[in-house]
């Protein structure tokens, strides 16, 4: 392979706006300008949200060519009916031109034939609108377990993924180390990266800066440098993340105060820059065979 992939980090919008609906679209504030333009100046090549609210379309879509950003729709889906649900909004979402889209798909509570029809019918969906669709592996969710999501990977070839390994960790209570063959598998089917460090008791470290997380943060770059290096071996030009440390309530607060015990945006950005460090090493180390 010749040259350097591009790196490309987005940020989430998750701490900057509000949720409503079934399923979720994002709500903008009235300093949502201020915060797109801040997102740009601090070097982000997008954003990553459900899509917006239908009457504030408009001004989504001018604060996007404005500031420059490309767009990672997401999508999550609801009952009775997933796949019906995922179809609605991924076709909605192809109206945005993203670059991606990104799924939490299904529930937990289904069972392993319904998983399986509900990815068969995505899949044919995603192959009818032509845009990349990875689904998320999220408590809560279809992909909520290694073992589950190994299963269906073996049955649907085409299946793609975004890896947010820090859910696994919580629902395991482990750094998954019983896991490899499994995790080796996601790792190579994933297309894009959610940048959290989770550990044994829940899906988000107070600081992964912080000494203590030492282990949590080397056990998941471990498996981000895997997703990179996977992705070159099959001739991809471009890596995406997207640091997704949340706000106040999902980082932890202290008591009695609901103070952060740290700010979401400062880790971010240290998450996203470690990451772009990250990915340019995996590169140099594939390039050189």
């Amino acid at each position: 392979m010749s040259g350097r992939p591009e790196i490309k980090t987005y940020k989430s919008l998750w701490e900057y706006v509000g949720f409503e609906g079934s399923p979720l679209s994002v709500r903008m504030d009235r300093d949502i300008g201020r915060t797109f333009e801040r997102i740009a100046e601090a070097g982000y090549r997008g954003i990553e949200c459900p899509l917006p609210v239908p009457e504030q379309e408009p001004l989504f879509r001018g604060l996007l060519r404005e500031h420059r950003l490309a767009y990672i729709a997401q999508v999550l889906t609801d009952g009775p009916d997933h796949a019906r649900s995922f179809e609605r909004q991924v076709e909605r979402a192809a109206a945005f031109e993203p670059a991606l889209i990104v799924s939490q798909s299904g529930k937990d509570s289904g069972s392993p034939e319904e998983s399986l029809a509900y990815f068969e019918r995505a899949l044919e969906t995603e192959a009818r609108i032509g845009i990349p669709v990875a689904h998320e592996t999220h408590r809560g969710r279809a992909l909520y377990t290694p073992w589950h999501t190994a299963e269906l990977l073996r049955k649907l070839e085409g299946l793609k993924l975004t890896a947010d390994f820090s859910h696994w960790c919580c629902v395991t209570e482990s750094l998954l180390e019983e896991h490899e063959e499994r995790m080796a598998a996601a790792c190579v089917r994933t297309i894009h990266i959610h940048g959290r460090v989770g550990h044994r008791e829940g899906p988000q470290v107070s600081d992964p800066r912080a000494p203590e997380y030492a282990q949590e943060l080397e056990a998941h770059e471990r498996w981000w440098k895997r997703i990179v290096q996977g992705l070159l071996a099959r001739g991809a030009t471009e890596i995406t993340f997207t640091p997704e440390f949340g706000p106040p309530g999902y980082l932890p607060t202290l008591p009695y105060t609901r103070q952060p015990v740290a700010d979401p945006w400062e880790l971010n950005r240290w998450m996203a820059e470690r990451f772009s460090r990250l990915a340019a090493e995996a590169a140099a180390e594939f390039a050189r065979g």
